[in-house]
Formats: structure tokens, sequence, C-alpha cells
């Protein structure tokens, strides 16, 4: 399994809307790549630093979950400019991404 995580950093005067992230862009998400091989979508959103007081370093971090890569490449390649296209809707940070192999689960 993989995880894919994009990352939106936190910053001075960034806006992120996560309502429409969550109700909507996930869902065009889901929609476009249900079928595709996704198995599963989460959502967080940050809240603080690993430090008590510091800020979180990331204001939302998404979360998409494939059986391999080839799963997720395929369904990128057929839907990926269309989904980051939808990105200035719900804010104006640009994302950070990272494919992850799933290697421990409990």
């Amino acid at each position: 399994m993989v995880r894919i995580s994009v990352m939106y950093p936190s910053g001075e005067g960034k806006t992120f809307d996560h309502d429409y992230y969550v109700n909507k862009h996930m869902k065009l998400v889901r929609e476009r790549w249900g079928g595709m091989g996704l198995q599963k979508i989460e959502v967080d959103r940050g809240v603080a630093g690993g430090a008590p007081g510091s800020k979180a370093p990331y204001v939302a971090v998404g979360h998409v979950y494939f059986g391999s890569i080839d799963q997720f490449q395929k369904a990128a390649a057929a839907h990926g400019k269309e989904l980051f296209a939808d990105v200035p809707n719900f804010t104006d940070i640009a994302p950070q991404m990272q494919v992850a192999e799933v290697i421990h689960q409990s």
C-alpha cells in the first residue's frame, strides 16, 4: 500500500479553507480516483507543533491511499491536472507532496 501526502505549510498571511477542502476538493478526489484504486482518504488540520505552545508546521495535510504506486500514477495521469487546478479554490499555499510505502500498521 502507498500513502500520498499533500502537505500545506503554515505561514503568515496564508489562507486555507478547510470546509472547501474536505467537502468539495476531497469529494472530487473520491469521484475521480474512486474507481482507480483509491482505498482511503484522510485529512489532518494542523493544531500545534511538537513543543508546547509552538505552531503547527502544516495548516493541513491530505492523505490518499492506493494499493500500489502504479495505481496512483495512473490515477494522477488521468485526473491530476484537474485536481491540482482546484487548489487555488481553497488555498494560496503551494502544496508539498510525498509518496510513501506503508510498511507497518497496527
